[in-house]
């Protein structure tokens, strides 16, 4: 398999990219490399930047797909990943999946990488939008072509090969029924997604390809701004780190109707409403969900009001 997949990336790519190969160590470069990178003057909205992805992916025959229910109560009571899409095929042995297509999908996880002091480092959220490509494929080719096709649409949002590296190990790794090979991107200093060739490792002909990133990531990479800035907007700095972030992603899991409760996906809801600083909360959440729940509503249609999700957490907070 590393092999087969050096020689489709190189037929894919073309002679364009630099491939240095270490062992099982790949890192591709393109031979510019040394240009200088120049951000956008206006930077693009998170509308502008959403639509630029689907129209490109459009462009490359890639139709959009409705989002995955965020409760999703099967291995993990939240959606945590767009590649759960890819479940029945992978792992159930179905000939199906539950999306496949550009799926620009709102995740929750608590896994982001976190400095001394426990705060979450410059480009991890407990919540953001997953933009993904999930689809099933038949050959090792096809995979070369969703990749061409990515730094295709990366160019369209002025991410251009130049800046970019593509980096990973062609060993394969596994995780119960399903194994893969990721190759991670990163444009200057910024990591922003990966591509995931995935497998069952008993019928190793089922195969599909994961393309991920971050709308929040992309928008980094491409704008250079200060990372809470860009999330948080004129409410950076108005309260801790860790209550924006909290209040950003109850907004998402409240709107969705998923409202505290003891245990299962209230459970983490109360949760992440438990960590938000009282203190600075005491004027009222109202304004910060409003404003998050208009970013949420560009990648689907929220259950619950804005003004309502603002009084069930300030009910749980006991403002």
């Amino acid at each position: 398999m590393p092999q087969q997949l050096l020689t489709v990336l190189r037929a894919a790519l073309g002679a364009h990219w630099e491939f240095t190969v270490d062992e099982y160590h790949i890192k591709v470069r393109h031979p510019d490399r040394g240009t200088p990178y120049r951000p956008p003057r206006r930077p693009p909205s998170w509308r502008e930047l959403l639509d630029s992805l689907e129209t490109g992916f459009a462009q490359d025959g890639v139709p959009r797909a409705a989002c995955l229910p965020l409760r999703w109560g099967r291995e993990t009571e939240l959606t945590i990943s767009a590649v759960q899409a890819l479940d029945p095929f992978l792992k159930g042995g179905h000939p199906r999946t539950y999306r496949s297509g550009f799926l620009p999908q709102p995740v929750v996880r608590f896994t982001g990488q976190r400095d001394a002091t426990g705060q979450l480092k410059d480009g991890f959220l407990t919540s953001f939008v997953n933009i993904s490509r999930v689809q099933r494929i038949g050959t090792l080719d096809e995979y070369g072509a969703i990749l061409d096709g990515w730094l295709t649409v990366l160019s369209q949002l002025g991410l251009h090969a130049r800046h970019l590296r593509i980096e990973g190990e062609l060993c394969s790794w596994r995780r119960r029924q399903v194994e893969g090979i990721t190759l991670h991107f990163r444009h200057l200093e910024h990591t922003f997604g990966d591509i995931i060739l995935l497998w069952n490792n008993e019928h190793p002909d089922r195969m599909a390809v994961d393309l991920g990133s971050g709308l929040e990531r992309l928008a980094w990479a491409r704008t250079q701004e200060h990372w809470p800035e860009l999330i948080h907007g004129s409410f950076a700095g108005s309260a801790p780190p860790a209550t924006l972030d909290a209040i950003r992603t109850a907004t998402l899991l409240v709107g969705h109707g998923i409202t505290p409760a003891a245990r299962g996906a209230g459970g983490i809801t109360r949760r992440v409403i438990g960590s938000i600083d009282r203190d600075a909360a005491r004027l009222g959440v109202g304004a910060l969900v409003r404003e998050m729940y208009g970013f949420w509503s560009l990648v689907g249609d929220l259950r619950v009001p804005w003004s309502e999700v603002a009084r069930i957490i300030e009910e749980e907070l006991h403002l």
